[in-house]
């Protein structure tokens, strides 16, 4: 299988997987007003995708031809489950495949995933195998460590897998997103990264809320690439740099209902769509009482009659 990512022209700004976020409604907004060079679905339960409730997980991988390249990102502890599961990614014609090596949620670690695998390394390594048995190329997402900063042990032997991509988001697991991103060691990891594996794309997360921001960032520390995590919140315009109108921000939020109904409405509770509307709706005079309305809505009609309205 061809490994899409060498192609792509650097640095590369590449949009986040984030759960209840980036989803197929909002990943389709991203891609009309702000495509970035590379999307990542939400993480996806492998073990989940493996089970009976197969068919909802499913439609967390549902993604549009206008969204390419798109990877699918995955998480588990169990090798034969993440083998099951990438060939069923790649079945369904994901440009790359991601495992998530990071996330802190107590639920996923208990199953041995997410961050849990930064503590075994033995695991992590059969996971990523099986992983490649799919022909899809394979890159991992994580941070610098589990209680303390472990990049010389963790990321380097990462590196050593010879990965495509290694996605780094710059705190440990135990510091959550309570501090400030550790930037200042993303040199570091590209110096490892240079003596074990240079042909490693390096991608820093953390804390980023521009596209400029983006680019200062990977001159500074000479990594590949940024992942944009919360600044994509109500600024689906984030990978293009345009600044959008309060009366733009708005009829986005309206199309954005609608799609999220669309597509999700079946499965997802209506309250997941009402994360969105803070950050669509602030920073002038009178957002929030006009928020304070939208958080009453239930539907994509009512909100688009409130701010009709508004």
């Amino acid at each position: 299988m061809k490994n899409f990512w060498q192609a792509l022209p650097k640095p590369l700004m590449v949009l986040a997987p984030m759960a209840n976020v980036t989803d197929a409604a909002f990943r389709r907004i991203i891609a009309t007003y702000g495509k970035p060079d590379v999307t990542w679905t939400e993480f996806v339960s492998a073990d989940g995708l493996m089970s009976s409730g197969r068919e909802v997980l499913l439609r967390d991988l549902e993604y549009s031809e206008a969204e390419r390249p798109i990877v699918a990102q995955l998480f588990t502890g169990h090798p034969d489950k993440m083998r099951e599961a990438a060939a069923l990614v790649m079945k369904l014609g994901f440009d790359g495949l991601d495992i998530n090596m990071g996330c802190p949620d107590r639920a996923v670690e208990k199953q041995g995933g997410g961050a849990a695998l930064i503590k075994d390394r033995e695991n992590a390594q059969k996971v990523i195998e099986a992983a490649r048995e799919s022909g899809l190329p394979v890159s991992v997402k994580t941070r610098i460590g589990y209680n303390k900063n472990q990049i010389e042990e963790w990321i380097g032997f990462l590196l050593e897998q010879k990965l495509p991509v290694l996605t780094v988001h710059l705190r440990t697991r135990k510091e959550m997103s309570d501090v400030p991103a550790h930037w200042e060691l993303m040199p570091q990891i590209v110096d490892l990264r240079n003596a074990i594996s240079p042909e490693t794309l390096i991608i820093g997360n953390g804390d980023v809320q521009s596209i400029a921001e983006a680019r200062e960032k990977v001159k500074e520390t000479g990594c590949d690439g940024v992942m944009i995590g919360r600044g994509i919140f109500g600024n689906p315009w984030f990978f293009s740099g345009k600044i959008p109108t309060p009366r733009e921000r708005l009829a986005v939020l309206v199309e954005h209902t609608y799609l999220f109904e669309k597509l999700l409405g079946d499965i997802k509770s209506f309250a997941i769509m009402k994360k969105h509307f803070k950050a669509y709706v602030s920073g002038w005079d009178g957002a929030k009482e006009l928020r304070m309305r939208l958080m009453e809505a239930n539907s994509a009609n009512e909100v688009d009659k409130i701010i009709g309205k508004g």
